[in-house]
């Protein structure tokens, strides 16, 4: 067995410290062109992961080095590679930390994943789909795994949990005026998520239609921004990244632990928190990549910054012992009902080609394929043109729905709107 035999060749290695994952994956793959079956098949895949750490300068420094070594490999080929890795890892110099030790005893693995149930009930979701003549779906693929994964250190972490993991791709198609358009989207989750995967397609099917109707973007200027979409993900993700141990150590986020996270607020202050488990997400890890293992934290309460969360490196240099690397996150906070979020002029940003925000400099950016704009007696859909900010400015205008929707790992508000977001509208 190739774990093993890793694990005794880096036993005898000398190196400082080493890390082992080993990640199995049985699954199967079904796909589909419209609802007739095109092919599937089985799948039984196996990554193991090497990490090596060696001291450097006469345990002044500390490097690293990893690779992922075939689990076919001979055992002259795995002897290369540590070789190859504690070379390597002398090539980096690092402040030298303490790799994370055993908490207490295994929590046990975890029951096989039901393949079978699970692809029946991602099957049975698009055939219940409604469809009409001009929107319908055109294809999907769905991928269903039962999931092993185990870790193993040099400092005693010896931990193994098992879960399901899903991931479902569809194409759906639009049609008007012998026009034709493709929405692509991607769900994963840890099983079906049957009720939001019916939810976000038929959404997308009326974006599609609503598409092929839209006018250019003819606002220009700084306007509400309404997100009622899987792209607000990003707009918590910053929150987070500023509450990162690398982010916090490499001075890219001024957040400070007991102080508000913005002193001026004239919307909602945000509530993070990390969860060791959130229903159906594909991320419901009992330990992090580096063995911590994972427990229901406050990161930010209420708007203000309680404690700071990430990997071992960083958060050993700021003296953090509790922390973890994070997989699934909540946010709450809202104070708003939909209907009062939907008052008013506001755009409502439901498809880009691109939206992003960035962690270290909290500019965001998104290019408009398909919005709604809003003037407060009818609605109209619109297509192009972009809209761009800070967030270090929407930190404190921003309006949260009291009501939630979970996409995989994350559960946000239903609804986000940002106040004074810059939207450039398309020339005519």
């Amino acid at each position: 067995m190739m774990l093993d035999t890793i694990v005794r060749i880096l036993r005898a290695s000398g190196v400082y410290a080493w890390e082992v994952s080993d990640v199995k994956k049985q699954g199967w793959e079904f796909y589909f062109i419209r609802h007739a079956l095109d092919q599937h098949r089985a799948k039984n895949v196996e990554h193991i992961t090497v990490k090596v750490y060696q001291l450097i300068d006469g345990g002044e420094a500390m490097g690293f080095a990893s690779a992922e070594i075939a689990p076919t490999a001979a055992e002259a080929e795995a002897e290369a590679l540590v070789r190859d890795l504690s070379y390597r890892a002398t090539l980096v110099k690092n402040r030298p930390y303490t790799l994370r030790s055993p908490e207490g005893d295994a929590e046990a693995p975890g029951s096989a994943a039901d393949l079978n149930a699970i692809s029946g009930d991602f099957i049975r979701s698009m055939r219940e789909l409604p469809e009409t003549e001009s929107e319908d779906v055109n294809s999907y693929e769905i991928f269903v795994s039962d999931v092993t994964r185990r870790l193993i250190t040099s400092a005693g972490v010896d931990e193994t949990e098992r879960y399901p993991s899903s991931m479902i791709e569809v194409v759906v198609n639009a049609r008007r005026d012998g026009h034709e358009i493709e929405l692509y989207r991607n769900y994963r989750s840890g099983s079906c998520d049957a009720a939001g995967l019916k939810r976000d397609l038929e959404k997308a099917m009326r974006y599609g239609r609503d598409r092929l109707a839209a006018v250019p973007t003819p606002v220009s200027g700084k306007y509400d921004v309404l997100f009622s979409g899987p792209d607000a993900c990003e707009i918590y993700s910053f929150f987070a990244a500023r509450m990162d141990a690398q982010m916090v150590y490499r001075k890219m986020s001024d957040w400070e632990i007991g102080k508000p996270v913005c002193e001026t607020v004239n919307g909602d202050r945000v509530t993070l928190e990390a969860l060791r488990t959130l229903d159906n997400s594909s991320a419901n890890h009992s330990f992090d990549a580096e063995g911590a293992r994972i427990r229901d934290t406050v990161m930010i309460e209420d708007g203000v910054a309680r404690h700071y969360l990430g990997g071992r490196m960083f958060a050993s240099y700021l003296g953090l012992e509790d922390a973890f690397i994070p997989s699934n996150y909540s946010v709450s906070g809202g104070t708003h009902s939909e209907e009062e979020l939907r008052q008013g002029q506001y755009l409502e940003a439901v498809e880009f080609s691109d939206f992003q925000v960035d962690a270290m400099t909290g500019d965001i950016f998104g290019e408009i394929r398909l919005a709604y704009w809003h003037d407060g007696e009818k609605t109209v859909p619109v297509s192009g043109g972009s809209l761009s900010g800070s967030m270090n400015d929407f930190v404190g205008n921003l309006f949260m729905s009291r009501e939630s929707v979970q996409y995989d790992n994350m559960r946000i508000p239903a609804l986000t709107l940002l106040r004074g977001v810059t939207v450039t509208g398309v020339e005519k």
